[in-house]
């Protein structure tokens, strides 16, 4: 009979240790806690530094330095822009199982896997970053952090983003000019409301939105002012309805942590992760605010036509938007309807 302390079982307890390293090292899909490097931060923005380019980049690269800074090196990040650890559609479900650390994502992204989160994008429901703003502390967010940690998700940093719309061949300002074109809304919501308006709906994440707007599977994108210049689209259109003065997009892009993760780490790490996000709210208000009114500016040297919206139209659109968009959110879920309703009472 073989003992604990034979060579047979010195090898087959090597050969499993072996085993489960190489698991841990298999890397972005592998268990988050194996690995003793960085934690990972994945977004599909362009990469840039910590003072120019894209600021949703700039707000993580921020973000890792002020946090390693304050724990004296024990966090230390790795960040992975243009979606360059995985794709887009993959990074919330890998927060979810602690298969990725961190991501600055577009919230209403993960609508389909978790319905509630679809108002972070709903059309005419915020119409200011003083409104959006107003979310973080008010019962609304209460709720919809509630609804983020049950599905093992934390809110490290509340990013909201104002934009407009770039099209191909003919402005999209009011709803009948929706007519014909093929538009990219964002979110199922946003959708809806264009469906409603007349419009044929892609869906494609922002960092897809070139080639389609290049080669004409799609009209016109509605995307953030930063994505807006951020991908170039001033490239491939001929017409841009901004959102520097009124709006009926505006977009929750929140940097987001794994629960699994987060609740790993010490509380005093714990804590500085969500001071130095809390921290960086304001330059990411500030930075979206400065793109909703550069674009302008890119678009016109780009030679496209530059259109803004007055409160009128926003309204137009937001009451194709109540008897579509908003109805059916409030019906797939009680939570969907008291987010709604707690929304509605957020003062514009």
């Amino acid at each position: 009979m073989e003992t604990n302390h034979s060579p047979l079982r010195r090898q087959l307890m090597l050969g499993a240790a072996s085993a489960l390293a190489t698991g841990a090292m298999a890397g972005p899909w592998g268990s988050a806690f194996a690995q003793s490097g960085p934690l990972k931060i994945s977004h599909q923005f362009p990469g840039g530094t910590l003072t120019e380019g894209d600021f949703r980049d700039r707000l993580c690269r921020k973000f890792a330095q002020e946090v390693e800074k304050r724990t004296n090196g024990a966090l230390k990040f790795q960040i992975y822009p243009g979606s360059s650890l995985m794709k887009t559609n993959a990074q919330f479900s890998a927060l979810r199982r602690g298969a990725l650390d961190l991501s600055l994502y577009p919230l209403p992204y993960a609508g389909g896997e978790v319905r509630e989160l679809n108002i972070g994008l709903m059309p005419g429901l915020v119409t200011s970053y003083a409104q959006g703003a107003a979310w973080r502390n008010g019962e609304i967010g209460k709720v919809l952090t509630g609804v983020l940690a049950e599905k093992n998700v934390v809110i490290v940093s509340w990013v909201w983003q104002a934009g407009g719309v770039a099209s191909r061949a003919r402005p999209l300002v009011t709803p009948d000019d929706a007519k014909g074109l093929k538009v990219r809304g964002g979110s199922r919501e946003m959708d809806m409301m264009l469906k409603e308006a007349g419009a044929a709906v892609i869906s494609l994440p922002s960092n897809e939105l070139y080639a389609a707007m290049q080669t004409g599977a799609m009209d016109a994108a509605m995307t953030s002012s930063t994505s807006l210049m951020s991908f170039r689209l001033e490239e491939v259109s001929k017409h841009l309805t901004t959102g520097r003065n009124k709006s009926y997009w505006f977009m929750l892009e929140p940097l987001l942590m794994s629960k699994q993760v987060f609740d790993k780490l010490p509380k005093d790490q714990q804590q500085v992760i969500l001071q130095v996000g809390a921290e960086l709210e304001a330059f990411g208000t500030q930075a979206a605010k400065a793109d909703d009114a550069q674009i302008a500016s890119v678009y016109t040297k780009a030679g496209a036509k530059v259109y803004d919206l007055d409160e009128a139209t926003v309204m137009k659109w937001r009451e194709i938007a109540e008897r579509t968009a908003w109805k059916d959110y409030a019906s797939k879920s009680d939570t969907c309807a008291k987010l709604l309703e707690l929304a509605k009472k957020v003062p514009a």
